[in-house]
């Protein structure tokens, strides 16, 4: 993948002109698999692109005063450039408060308040990772975002949110949908470019996508065969497509890559390396 042979290339030139080492640590609380998943393949990410890379293990039972003073012992952790809390969290513990204790130049999943700031202003030194891996994806295929009709259906504020800002800073068209949309089916067909977060099992059918629309899948789920699927009926919709990101092994290798790139910059920005 090329964004991940990039911050391969740079890091070895930062280690061997400054002696520097990126560093993400990772905290996850709890046993979700689909989390430790999530955390497994970002250990190996950090292992393939030779950065310092730290799990932190917590048991599902830690207390929200446990985690804070475990963010903040990382937030002064000279080696460490990129704090990474895995979402969700177990529901006795804030994740808006623990988002918020996070450095804002350590947030290498640009989830703090500073960092959503920025990306409204479009001046920000980073950006939510799987928003910016779907835009790195259009940039690689060619696909212009200009002037496009460009549809998100979700609007949390790790993907839909930042998906829109994104494709509005290049000059798309964006209608962000929701549960309460109205005619979502044909809001949906108007889409020159679709994006499906919306985490719901192959919910964006054939009859919602216009002929030769661009289809991006950020959904992870399963189906009723405990299969992994995305929120996009595939085999349904990947013959009226002009391009469709499958799942697994689209959008996701590309939020790794971009987590990677963060953090990396994160560590440029803490040592004054322009």
């Amino acid at each position: 993948m090329e964004v991940k042979a990039s911050v391969k290339q740079l890091t070895d030139a930062l280690k061997q002109e400054h002696g520097i080492t990126p560093g993400l640590a990772v905290v996850i609380v709890g046993d979700d698999p689909a989390s430790r998943v999530y955390v497994n393949n970002k250990k190996k990410a950090c292992e393939a692109v030779g950065f310092l890379s730290e799990e932190y293990a917590l048991p599902a039972e830690t207390t929200q005063e446990e985690l804070l003073a475990l963010v903040e012992t990382l937030n002064n952790k000279a080696d460490i450039n990129g704090i990474l809390v895995q979402l969700p969290l177990p529901k006795h513990l804030d994740d808006k408060a623990v988002i918020a204790a996070i450095s804002p130049l350590k947030d290498v999943d640009a989830f703090h308040a500073v960092n959503v700031g920025k990306i409204m202003l479009g001046e920000y030194d980073f950006l939510p990772c799987t928003p910016a891996g779907v835009m790195e994806m259009l940039h690689s295929y060619h696909i212009s975002v200009e002037g496009k009709d460009c549809v998100v259906i979700g609007r949390s504020n790790i993907v839909g949110k930042p998906m829109g800002m994104l494709l509005l800073h290049e000059n798309g068209t964006v209608t962000i949908c929701h549960s309460r949309t109205k005619n979502l089916a044909e809001v949906c067909r108007r889409a020159d470019i679709l994006v499906a977060a919306v985490g719901i099992p192959k919910f964006v059918k054939a009859d919602m996508v216009k002929d030769g629309a661009v289809v991006i899948d950020v959904g992870m789920n399963r189906d009723e065969n405990g299969k992994l699927c995305g929120d996009v009926d595939f085999e349904n919709v990947k013959d009226k497509c002009a391009f469709i990101t499958p799942v697994p092994g689209g959008v996701g290798p590309m939020t790794i890559a971009t987590l990677m790139k963060n953090t990396l910059k994160a560590c440029k920005l803490q040592n004054g390396i322009a």
